[in-house]
């Protein structure tokens, strides 16, 4: 898969995190690790209920794997709406500075955000509100936005707007592009799944799933048959385990990569930064396991810190290591 560009759509969001227990977390009646849209009240109504000050960083799941593959050195395009508003500005400014070409269409609505809240086990659980981040349209995908990209990175929150999803992939296709999809969320997959059939078996070439994920979508637990399953319907099909590293299919080849030792203290972001070291690797023309253990990498240097941006010492080590 010869990969030098590479254009990443989805929602351009502001992350607010916020460390809490889990008391917490079952008053807000949401299920741990998944992800719901909300309106900015639900959002504003569980930070009055905390009473902490979150911390803020740019955010969304393209978006993230976006500002990897630039500060990993890969050519990294983003494409998403935000809204004219100070937040908005500051996710710009940010993506500008991390190296990110970003295309980002505005709108009075405000910007969208994310209230994710940190279990002490690290684990993070989302409540979206999409704000203009929802309002990106078919309309606003330009076939001149997908000229002369290799690769077309989705993530599995688009499926929930299908038009937008299908012009996308139908603009990737008229392009000559590949298209990479991260599932995102079991509940993305849940409630898309004959969505992701169809979409999967005409469009995409990479699909990228944690376990739960993949379970979601096969009705299985066993992450090897879900990689069988995925892997008859992509040219390449990924299942992350956690910690416990990731398997990987192309064709015939199965390769499984060990993770790395890491502190975790925040899971945010870790899906979405190993697909940027993933596909970094691809396009430096990395053997699949030596890709899958950059991806590995960047997912472990992740979760040791607050949301989704890996410090710049961290980056340092990883391009040292590849």
């Amino acid at each position: 898969m010869e990969i030098k560009r590479v254009l990443s759509l989805g929602s351009c969001l502001g992350d607010l995190l916020l460390q809490e227990s889990e008391e917490y977390l079952r008053s807000l009646g949401r299920e741990k690790g998944g992800m719901t849209l909300v309106g900015v009240d639900r959002i504003e109504e569980a930070l009055k209920k905390s009473g902490r000050a979150p911390l803020s960083a740019p955010g969304g799941s393209a978006c993230n794997t976006a500002v990897g593959l630039a500060r990993l050195g890969t050519e990294s395009h983003f494409l998403g709406r935000r809204g004219r508003d100070e937040l908005g500005a500051e996710v710009e400014r940010a993506l500008t500075a991390w190296g990110v070409r970003a295309a980002l269409r505005t709108s009075p609505t405000p910007t969208g955000r994310v209230l994710s809240v940190i279990t002490p086990d690290a684990q993070r659980t989302m409540m979206t509100y999409l704000g203009a981040a929802a309002e990106l349209a078919p309309e606003d995908l330009k076939s001149e936005d997908f000229a002369g990209h290799d690769l077309i990175h989705l993530e599995g929150y688009m499926l929930f707007n299908r038009p937008l999803t299908l012009r996308a992939l139908e603009l990737a296709s008229a392009a000559g592009a590949r298209v990479s999809l991260d599932l995102s969320s079991f509940e993305v997959v849940r409630q898309n799944r004959s969505l992701l059939r169809e979409v999967i078996d005409e469009y995409v070439d990479l699909i990228i799933a944690n376990e739960d994920e993949a379970s979601a979508f096969t009705g299985d637990e066993d992450p090897e048959e879900n990689l069988e399953i995925l892997a008859e319907l992509a040219e390449m099909a990924v299942v992350k385990l956690g910690a416990e590293g990731v398997l990987v299919a192309k064709g015939r080849k199965r390769v499984r990569a060990p993770g790395y030792k890491a502190r975790a203290v925040d899971t945010t972001g870790a899906g979405d930064l190993w697909a940027s070291g993933f596909i970094h690797g691809l396009a430096r023309g990395f053997p699949l396991d030596r890709a899958a253990r950059l991806g590995n990498r960047m997912g472990a240097a992740v979760v040791e810190v607050l949301g989704a941006a890996i410090p710049d010492e961290a980056y340092v080590r990883i391009r040292a290591q590849v």
